[in-house]
């Protein structure tokens, strides 16, 4: 099914026929996904007395407690509220949910004891593309990201320049297949999320940063329609779902 879609100035044709989702799921199998040193989730039927919620064992319905934490447990949409004292929550602050993007492959370089994304790399990928979200794509790209066990590994993040640069070129939305795009373990100075929110000036309180994305290796670098889909949580951060759409020529 090909749409077209006004977007900005711009006429864009996307076929809604073949979606590309690169989010990674929530599950309580033990190689989910995880971070930042928490258990996997739950996913437990509710029980009272003898009564257990599943077809199963008798019940006529399947009825399930998930217990999960959105940072850790699969790919996830985070506002300005995860770093401040004053709540703020993703469901309020993101309203719209089509967004013209890019997707970029990087191979993180060497820092000190480090992997890190250059503003030098960010700025040969985007070039002078104008972009409102961007989709970061580390490498090497295996499938074991989908598994991955993430604590005290020290992954990829992004250098401070490289997120200010992203905010010069008017990115509102980046998302990356890493945990966090700071370092796992950095005092807590958050250097990258606090430039990409402002927080020592006026928030940016629309900006989103998406983190634990899967992007397959058939989708090719280049130009997409991003759908965001985001849970309706009252939280900083939400379980979500990117979904991307091939812009055709």
């Amino acid at each position: 099914m090909i749409a077209t879609v006004q977007y900005n100035s711009r006429k864009l044709r996307i076929d809604l026929s073949k979606p590309l989702d690169i989010s990674i799921p929530v599950s309580d199998r033990q190689d989910n996904v995880n971070a930042w040193y928490i258990d996997k989730p739950s996913v437990e039927p509710v029980r009272d007395g003898e009564w257990v919620a599943t077809v199963k064992d008798g019940a006529c319905i399947n009825f399930n407690n998930i217990k999960f934490n959105p940072h850790s447990h699969g790919t996830h949409t985070e506002c300005v509220g995860h770093i401040t004292e004053k709540v703020h929550s993703i469901n309020q602050n993101l309203n719209q949910f089509f967004f013209l993007a890019e997707v970029i492959t990087v191979a993180p370089e060497n820092y000190m004891k480090d992997k890190v994304i250059s503003k030098k790399q960010l700025q040969f990928a985007l070039g002078h593309k104008k972009r409102d979200a961007l989709i970061v794509r580390t490498m090497p790209n295996t499938r074991e990201k989908l598994t991955r066990q993430h604590s005290n590994t020290n992954w990829p993040y992004l250098m401070k320049e490289a997120v200010e640069f992203l905010v010069s070129k008017g990115i509102k939305h980046l998302l990356i297949d890493t945990p966090s795009i700071d370092r796992e373990k950095d005092e807590c100075e958050l250097l990258g999320h606090n430039a990409f929110w402002n927080t020592s000036g006026k928030l940016r309180m629309d900006a989103t940063i998406t983190e634990f994305i899967y992007v397959d290796n058939r989708i090719k670098d280049g130009e997409y329609f991003l759908n965001l889909q985001v849970a309706p949580f009252e939280n900083d951060a939400s379980p979500s779902r990117p979904v991307l759409f091939e812009v055709i020529d």
